[in-house]
C-alpha cells in the first residue's frame, strides 16, 4: 500500500496502490486523512467516532471517489479524521463498511472536493491497483 503526492496547481494530487482493491479504499482515506490533519492517520490514536456508510456506483472508479466524497462530508459535520475502514460488504460497484475515526480541533488542510478528474483505477504493471485522486482545495 502506498500513497504518493503529487504536484498539481491550485489541487492536491495523490497517487495511490494497493495490493487489493480493497485496501485502495484503505489507502484513499488515510491519504486524505493526512491532508486533512499533517500524518495524523500515522499515528496510533484510540478511534471515538464510529459510521456505516453505504454507496453504490456504475465502476470501482466512481465508487472510490463516492466513497472519500462521503468519508470527506462525514469528516466535516463530524468534525473528525476517519483512518480505518471495515468493509461488511464489497463489490467492484457497491461497499457497505463501518469507518472509525477520532474527532479534531480543527483541520490543517481544508478540501472542499474529491473530483473525478484523474481518476481512472487499473491494474498496473506489478498487478497491483493504481489511480490518481485530485482534491479541490
Amino acid at each position: 500500500m502506498k500513497v504518493e503526492y503529487l504536484p498539481h496547481t491550485a489541487d492536491i494530487r495523490m497517487r495511490i496502490t494497493a495490493a487489493h482493491l480493497q485496501e485502495l479504499f484503505h489507502v484513499g482515506i488515510i491519504g486524505m486523512g493526512n491532508i486533512l490533519k499533517e500524518n495524523f492517520c500515522l499515528q496510533d490514536y484510540p478511534f471515538d467516532q464510529k459510521l456505516k456508510i453505504e454507496i453504490t456506483a456504475s465502476d470501482p472508479t466512481c465508487l472510490l471517489i463516492d466513497f472519500l466524497s462521503e468519508v470527506l462530508s462525514v469528516s466535516c459535520t463530524e468534525k473528525g479524521i476517519f483512518c480505518k475502514v471495515i468493509f461488511i460488504e464489497f463489490t467492484p460497484i457497491k461497499t457497505i463498511a463501518e469507518i472509525y475515526g477520532k474527532h479534531v480541533f480543527g483541520f490543517d488542510e481544508e478540501i472542499k472536493a474529491v473530483t473525478y478528474h484523474e481518476a481512472d483505477i487499473f491494474k498496473n504493471n506489478d498487478g497491483h491497483w493504481e489511480t490518481m485522486v485530485v482534491f479541490d482545495i
